[in-house]
């Protein structure tokens, strides 16, 4: 029986994905949760062999987390759930141990083929995202400037990149909009630009907007 953890912060999401892979008989939810908090609680105190995370929780971000999780049980899979596309946020995801990425838009039989494959132990990468790495790997590039971001940097970057305004930011990822200004000036300064206007024009020039 594969044990599934299921990481959102909508609950109508939870419910939706509860319900498709309880028809499967060799799968069983065995718990959600929708922030980072609940995560790491569930993990400490119950079994899971699979994480369904979602990037976009409050507080700390979904990838933030997968360190954490790991240090808990080295043996847990983690299968990343986002509405970003897998250009934004999957070489991150990879590079920190997750077993999967997929978007939100994927069918069902997409999603229950990466969860068997993942719990036998092998890694799901789509057939896009092979392409693209071994396109870096043939290019063999020098690291890109985004890639210094942490994870929830990177994600504001994004949201800075469709042209979304840091009060929209703050209310979006519930953060403080503080909080959200310091991130978009650590991002600006690690990156080396000065504007926003600047940073939109990276997102373009390197193909990290959809």
């Amino acid at each position: 029986m594969i044990r599934i953890l299921l990481v959102d912060d909508h609950s109508v999401v939870r419910e939706g994905l509860k319900k498709i892979l309880e028809k499967e008989p060799d799968i069983k939810v065995s718990g959600e949760a929708g922030n980072s908090d609940e995560v790491l609680k569930f993990i400490k105190n119950k079994d899971c062999d699979i994480v369904i995370l979602d990037i976009n929780l409050p507080g700390r971000s979904g990838l933030d987390i997968v360190k954490d999780i790991k240090k808990f049980n080295k043996n847990i899979k983690i299968l990343v759930l986002s509405i970003y596309p897998e250009y934004s946020f999957a070489f991150k995801a990879h590079k920190l141990g997750v077993s999967g990425y997929l978007t939100k838009d994927v069918t069902t039989d997409e999603l229950l083929k990466a969860i068997r494959k993942i719990y036998n132990g092998r890694k799901y990468v789509s057939e896009i995202l092979a392409e693209r790495l071994a396109s870096r790997i043939d290019q063999s590039e020098v690291k890109q400037v985004h890639e210094k971001l942490s994870s929830r940097e990177f994600q504001i970057l994004l949201l800075i990149g469709k042209g979304k305004s840091l009060t929209k930011i703050s209310e979006e990822l519930f953060l403080s909009y503080n909080t959200v200004y310091t991130y978009r000036n650590r991002i600006l300064e690690k990156m080396g630009m000065n504007s926003n206007a600047e940073l939109i024009h990276y997102l373009i020039k390197n193909n990290l907007l959809d």
